[in-house]
């Protein structure tokens, strides 16, 4: 289908010499003379024009209204001294010029029609090109608008965790400091789904590289870091950002607090299907939370964001004791499609 949508873009063929064009246009009617003479034997009388009519159709077709009239021209002497009484003359008999009249009037409208239809289709061809160009312009501000929101998020981070180091009092300063880790870790992802031009995102890929670099920015080149995600797994971009902090967020909290005193663990994301739902766990083998504690009633400013990005994704943050360790499970998250193979 687009090989026969692209062939009909290209016609009429702009022959180069149009010499070309014209040369094959006296073929058509030579044909067309050549059968209407073989077949006059079996046509009833008054079909003079019979075999000349798609001649003229498809000169103009292939090559455009000028050939059109040539051939049109030329048939229509043809039929006239050969197939109209009297025949071979090109007298006015009786009916002659009702059948002139006929003819020219069937091939203007022929010409006319196929004339129309494919200056109609040079005209969406333009436009799709221009559509095309504006498309890609587009494309090209956007992933600059993207990259330059990056850079400014990044930016405002690192102006933050300077004046961090002005800040006295200890929960202002770590007030800050969250603020300011979150901030460039936005860049960073941001930075990073910039590129994806809002197509889904492979979720092992994005996650590998998201924990690769907390890992890189964890400060404890001892703690190993894991992901486990079906390679089949597409998100979202606007779902990105929300799993990436609080996955961001468990991880902090288990270096900070889990392995408080240790320079050694490990944290394993696994990442699962549920129906049409995602589900992604984290899990440290740290020292691990209480078995009274509820995330909800936690007043961590980190935790609070957590809870709010996980209900505006649809789904449920649970923070549980993993004996050992922690272990933080994120359900429900809608899924964008499973990806199916070529």
């Amino acid at each position: 289908m687009k090989i026969y949508h692209r062939t009909l873009e290209q016609l009429p063929i702009q022959t180069q010499p149009r010499v070309a064009a014209y040369a094959i246009t006296l073929c058509f009617c030579a044909i067309a003379w050549w059968l209407r003479l073989v077949l006059d034997p079996y046509f009833p009388s008054g079909f003079p024009y019979l075999t000349f009519f798609p001649a003229v159709i498809l000169a103009s077709f292939l090559f455009g209204r000028g050939p059109g009239i040539l051939s049109a021209l030329i048939c229509g002497l043809l039929a006239w001294y050969f197939f109209i009484p009297p025949i071979k003359s090109f007298a006015l008999g009786h009916g002659t010029g009702v059948a002139l009249a006929f003819y020219v009037g069937v091939v203007a409208v022929d010409i006319l029609l196929v004339h129309w239809m494919q200056v109609a289709n040079a005209r969406l061809v333009a436009e799709r090109e221009r559509s095309t160009q504006l498309a890609a312009r587009t494309e090209i501000l956007f992933e600059e608008l993207q990259h330059r929101v990056s850079n400014n998020l990044q930016m405002v981070g690192a102006m933050l965790a300077l004046q961090r180091r002005a800040v006295a009092d200890g929960e202002a300063k770590r007030a800050i400091g969250d603020a300011a880790n979150k901030l460039q870790l936005i860049g960073r992802i941001q930075r990073r789904l910039y590129g994806s031009r809002g197509e889904p995102l492979a979720l092992d890929a994005f996650l590998s590289a998201l924990v690769a670099d907390l890992a890189e920015s964890g400060g404890k080149p001892g703690i190993r870091h894991g992901v486990e995600a079906n390679s089949a797994l597409l998100l979202p971009p606007d779902r990105a950002i929300p799993v990436a902090l609080i996955v961001a967020e468990a991880i902090a909290n288990a270096v900070e607090h889990g392995f408080a005193d240790r320079e050694t663990g490990n944290i394993l994301v696994s990442v699962g299907c549920e129906g049409d739902r995602l589900s992604l766990t984290v899990r440290d083998d740290g020292v691990g939370v209480p078995d009274t504690f509820d995330v909800h009633a936690a007043d961590s400013l980190g935790l609070r964001i957590a809870r709010n990005l996980a209900r505006g994704m649809d789904a449920t943050l649970r923070i549980l004791p993993g004996r050992p360790g922690t272990l933080v499970e994120l359900r429900g998250i809608p899924l964008d499609r499973i990806a199916r193979p070529d």
